[in-house]
């Protein structure tokens, strides 16, 4: 298939040159920054545009990979093409699209990508949405030539799995942040936990993580809870964050969900 990517950042990174090792032909890359369509355009062996008014009609696909506030303005620019349309956003409805044209579809991978760590897309979820049956199995198909993970997810429940990857990914990360500056303020090296969150992260690997919850609020530890809660009191913010996630694990504890 000929596919043009709209967008030069992370997740256009990964799929341009996803697609590319799959057989697929990358015809241009777009970005507002000439240079950094050149760099992607480089490595997958397509032509870079910064100017929408430059595209080859000759592709099969564009792929809307920018930032959600411009994935309308940019489907409006490619309104004139009749060419398949989709963007690759969890959570902007397909209708952003479909205010523009009926050829559009939703591909969404799954993942959190920076583009200087490499990810193997074969076990990468894509969730895929079409405005019809036939752009949908054509979807399907596409999405399986770089992923064994390929699921139908209409815009509603797409929302719901983008927020649920917020929770378990762009969450922890900050508090990885809380910790590695709680840390710094010790003078301790934040390679004293990577440790405990790699373990934490493949103890989920084998089951519920409800049931892999340790620490002092499941154990209903109140002394060590408010020990640490003392340690916060300079930093009121943290003290509530940590007072928050403790009463939500004693609750996960009240269910019997918990292990401690």
């Amino acid at each position: 298939m000929r596919i043009t990517l709209i967008g030069s950042g992370n997740v256009a990174t990964h799929l341009a040159a996803a697609f590319k090792n799959a057989g697929h032909y990358i015809v241009q890359v777009y970005s507002r920054s000439l240079q950094n369509a050149a760099l992607l355009a480089y490595h997958v062996k397509a032509e870079p545009i910064d100017d929408l008014q430059n595209i080859n009609p000759e592709t099969d696909l564009f792929i809307i990979a920018v930032k959600d506030t411009a994935i309308g303005v940019i489907a409006e620019q490619l309104a004139q093409y009749q060419q398949l349309k989709v963007h690759t956003s969890g959570a902007v409805s397909l209708y952003t699209l479909l205010a523009f044209s009926d050829n559009v579809g939703v591909f969404y991978p799954l993942q959190t990508f920076s583009k200087t760590k490499e990810v193997d897309l074969r076990n990468v979820p894509i969730c895929i949405e079409g405005a019809n049956e036939s752009i949908t199995k054509n979807l399907e198909q596409l999405a399986r030539t770089i992923s064994n993970k390929v699921y139908r997810i209409d815009s509603d429940k797409r929302k719901i799995v983008h927020l649920a990857a917020v929770f378990a990914n762009n969450f922890p990360n900050y508090l990885y942040t809380v910790a590695q500056q709680i840390l710094a303020k010790s003078q301790l090296d934040f390679e004293l936990i990577r440790p405990i969150i790699q373990e934490t992260a493949q103890k989920v690997q084998q089951g519920l993580p409800a049931a892999m919850q340790t620490g002092p609020a499941i154990r209903n530890d109140e002394t060590t809870i408010n020990n640490h809660l003392q340690l916060l009191k300079d930093e009121p913010a943290l003290q509530e964050l940590y007072r928050l996630l403790s009463q939500g694990i004693i609750k996960l504890d009240n269910t019997g969900q918990g292990d401690k």
